[in-house]
């Protein structure tokens, strides 16, 4: 081998941008996701009430993108990236993204039909993962008594919409 020849970078220098540019697509689609249900006029029917099957599909919907966030958001915040810093302040990173993309998309997943108690127990839940996100994204520790009330509330909010979606 020839002592002149470039060496490849190794794995871990690239971790720190990759997780850069991660980040900077997920906020950019949370932003197009926010802009777009924000932009978008109310749809409304001549029929007011909703059946049974349509609130039950509805229940089913929102009750299967909350699986997904739960399941998402424990594999992020859970990852080992073993003691490279680098790799650690990815996985950080994916854990706030998860929690805060988690959270527009319950928001972005709720149907009329969805029945109230579940809609607003998934609003609550949404929107503290929002809360949980952005303190995080904005570098306050989980240690911080109002985050770790956040979280507090976060744990309850799930627990109880998981009860819901039984």
């Amino acid at each position: 081998m020839n002592s002149s020849q470039p060496t490849l970078p190794t794995p871990s220098r690239w971790v720190a941008p990759a997780a850069l540019l991660i980040a900077v697509v997920a906020i950019g689609v949370a932003t197009w996701a926010l802009v777009r249900s924000v932009g978008e006029p109310a749809v409304t029917s001549g029929v007011s009430a909703v059946n049974a099957q349509q609130s039950d599909a509805a229940k089913g919907h929102v009750c299967a993108a909350f699986d997904m966030v739960r399941k998402a958001v424990s594999i992020q915040t859970n990852a080992d990236a073993g003691p490279d810093p680098v790799a650690k302040e990815a996985v950080a990173a994916n854990a706030r993204l998860a929690t805060l993309g988690g959270g527009d998309y319950l928001l972005s997943r709720l149907d009329p039909a969805t029945p109230p108690e579940l809609a607003d127990a998934v609003r609550a839940l949404a929107n503290n993962f929002q809360d949980v996100g952005m303190n995080q994204l904005g570098g306050v520790p989980n240690a911080d008594p109002a985050v770790a009330a956040l979280l507090r509330q976060a744990q309850a909010a799930s627990d109880h919409v998981a009860v819901m979606c039984r």
